[in-house]
């Protein structure tokens, strides 16, 4: 019986999956690492049993998940090598499910106060805290002439920054998802502030608050900083209900 077009999508789904599902099991018990290049798209279609363009496919995905780089030709930089870089993986699926609206903004928000607790006091604790990209970004922040763009992507390369000086990997990773997932809101919320200027003079004393009780590790002095800093900001710019508010009218 001929194959109906529905059922020959279903067999090519299948197929990619397939490639999937061994290379992700490579990965699981160690076969596959990072800087290992994976077997050429002849060899994993003949040995399990796909057309190559069901690996193409397959490698395709693995590409955008940001497991592994792609480049053609030969030489030792041809062909898939396992990469593992989840924080481009991270910004796009967060991205992706933010303007689809699976995951709200507020619970966005949320989940970065929950991030940005533990990179404070995980820094605070930390004696031997490296924070001379911080200090980069704070420094670049101090332009006065800085437009509400500039000043925002400098905002969140500080807060990375942060995130990475904790060297919690899987924290960055998320963190640079949440950034880029938010940051069309962030920006379009900084045209519901009328002072921008007074606004930006705010964060930048915030900023430096912040990093002086890390340094002095003060980790509750730090993390309650950076909670009303964050809650501050998305609330000036109509992004978040002011927590006043709501708790005002709990009571």
């Amino acid at each position: 019986m001929p194959q109906t077009a529905a059922s020959s999508t279903a067999t090519s789904q299948r197929a990619w999956r397939t490639v999937l599902e061994r290379i992700e099991s490579d990965l699981l018990s160690n076969v596959l690492g990072p800087g290992d290049r994976l077997p050429s798209e002849r060899d994993l279609a003949a040995e399990l049993g796909v057309g190559r363009s069901s690996v193409r496919e397959a490698l395709r995905v693995l590409e955008v998940m940001g497991l592994i780089r792609t480049a053609t030709g030969s030489g030792p930089q041809a062909g898939a090598i396992v990469i593992a870089t989840p924080s481009g993986a991270m910004a796009t699926l967060l991205r992706l499910q933010v303007a689809a609206q699976g995951f709200p903004l507020g619970d966005v928000v949320q989940t970065r106060l929950v991030l940005e607790d533990a990179v404070a006091a995980a820094l605070a604790a930390d004696s031997e805290r490296d924070l001379a990209d911080v200090h980069g970004a704070l420094d670049a922040m101090d332009d006065e002439h800085l437009t509400a763009p500039e000043f925002l992507a400098l905002d969140a390369q500080l807060h990375y920054a942060l995130a990475e000086a904790s060297g919690n990997t899987v924290i960055t990773a998320m963190m640079a998802g949440l950034r880029t997932s938010i940051e069309s809101y962030v920006l379009e919320g900084s045209a519901w502030i009328e002072d921008w200027t007074s606004m930006a003079a705010h964060l930048r004393t915030e900023h430096r608050d912040i990093v002086a009780a890390i340094e002095g590790g003060q980790a509750d002095a730090a993390r309650g900083l950076l909670h009303d800093h964050i809650t501050g900001y998305y609330t000036a710019a109509g992004l978040v209900p002011d927590e006043r508010a709501v708790l005002t009218d709990r009571d």
